[in-house]
């Protein structure tokens, strides 16, 4: 059965005013006649908070730009509905199941992939559209969602060959991996290591840890008798204890690299806050965004945000349920869901929630084209192409980004 939203004594007399009004004026409403509501289940708190602002931000930029532009079915979208994933799968839950009570029509988030994995059957299974701008675990390819999840960010089976050609490009021959073990960590290090051999390098070692663990050092014993030319940590926060034993143990930063999870403008602070220079040399990849427009259109309407890490994607996810409930002519999620595959790809190419609503109305079909790339949603809710950026430190500490490498997966 679709899943209705509840409604008040008072707001159902007003519905059955508007409706008798409706067809004694001879009009008819279309499917769909409630706004559009948003949620989103994103890191406040936790070790992960630093992802929030700009994920937050690009949520409620981009339903600004929706109002601007009309609204979604000529209404415009309330305030987005607000939920702390904490990286906690307690507190994660308990925003989820507050959200699915307020009625919301879809959900931005989890960040964290173990987070999604918390709380995706509790939000596609009330049939709520579900959209992730920074979810990146393979496992979530063939989970069984319904059909309702969609994700913006591409799964690591598509950045782990990116990274292992930036560890080869940069002359490693022999790399060890470390990885938290959830899914996340996991599923990066299978698939860079994979990558790896199939070039002709060695995986010198392949191990997880307890991310929860507060001392490191049989990990950093592990890397360093390894004896590797590399070292991979696919971490979160906790990588900076490990990023830090590893140069006490006398490996160079240029031989130690990281992904999206370990990305952050402070790492250089966040390891030694009186030389962040410290970290100079270290390198990563992360899935990016070249859409210098629109960045700069976020950092307007947000002058505060600092780092703008999967903006783009999110901002893509709240478009991509706007259109497709403008394509299904619906706010409702079990009709508007079979519409987010069809408004990305096969159809006139347009980049703005406008542009292609117009397109729309015009009775044309759409592939919307977003700020993060092309999109092109299949058959799992995954995008089967995204870009890359390499990321790295200078000699004070600042990170920036030395190029974009598009992947457009098999």
């Amino acid at each position: 059965m679709p899943r209705r939203k509840a409604l008040s004594l008072t707001a159902a007399a007003a519905a059955i005013a508007l409706g008798l009004s409706a067809c004694g004026n001879g009009g008819e409403q279309e499917g769909g006649d409630d706004e559009l509501q948003f949620g989103y289940i994103l890191p406040e708190t936790g070790d992960l908070s630093f992802l929030g602002p700009p994920q937050i931000s690009a949520v409620n930029y981009a339903m600004e730009e929706i109002n601007e532009a009309g609204g979604v079915l000529d209404q415009e979208l309330p305030e987005v509905l607000a939920g702390d994933e904490a990286n906690d799968a307690a507190q994660a839950n308990d925003a989820a199941d507050r959200l699915i009570g307020q009625g919301v029509d879809a959900v931005i988030g989890a960040a964290a992939s173990g987070m999604t994995m918390a709380v995706i059957d509790r939000v596609t299974g009330a049939e709520i559209v579900q959209c992730s701008g920074s979810n990146t675990t393979p496992d979530l390819s063939d989970y069984e969602d319904g059909g309702y999840y969609f994700r913006t960010a591409p799964s690591d089976a598509l950045q782990g060959p990116v990274l292992a050609e930036k560890l080869i490009n940069d002359g490693h021959q022999s790399v060890a991996i470390a990885y938290r073990s959830d899914d996340y960590g996991q599923g990066l290090a299978e698939f860079t290591a994979e990558a790896l051999e199939e070039q002709g390098a060695e995986v010198a070692m392949s191990e997880g840890y307890d991310p929860n663990a507060t001392n490191f050092d049989s990990i950093i014993q592990q890397i360093d008798n390894a004896d590797a030319d590399a070292a991979l940590l696919v971490s979160f926060e906790e990588g900076v204890q490990i990023l830090t034993g590893l140069m006490e143990a006398g490996m160079e930063t240029d031989q130690l690299y990281s992904a999206d999870g370990l990305r952050s403008a402070s790492l250089g602070e966040d390891i030694d806050p009186d030389d962040p220079g410290v970290i100079s040399g270290f390198q990563g990849t992360a899935p990016g965004a070249d859409a210098p427009e629109f960045h700069e259109g976020l950092q307007e309407f947000d002058p505060e945000l600092g780092d703008l890490q999967y903006a783009a994607q999110v901002n893509d996810c709240v478009v991509s349920v706007a259109l497709a409930a403008e394509a299904a002519g619906s706010t409702e999620p079990s009709e508007f869901v079979n519409e987010m595959t069809n408004i990305s790809r096969d159809g006139e190419e347009c980049s703005s929630f406008g542009e292609c609503r117009d397109l729309l109305a015009d009775g044309q079909d759409i592939d919307y084209q977003g700020a993060s790339g092309p999109i092109d949603f299949d058959e799992n809710g995954d995008v089967t192409g995204a870009s890359f950026e390499v990321y790295n430190y200078n000699e004070d500490g600042e990170m920036g980004i030395e190029e974009h490498i598009l992947s457009e997966g098999e």
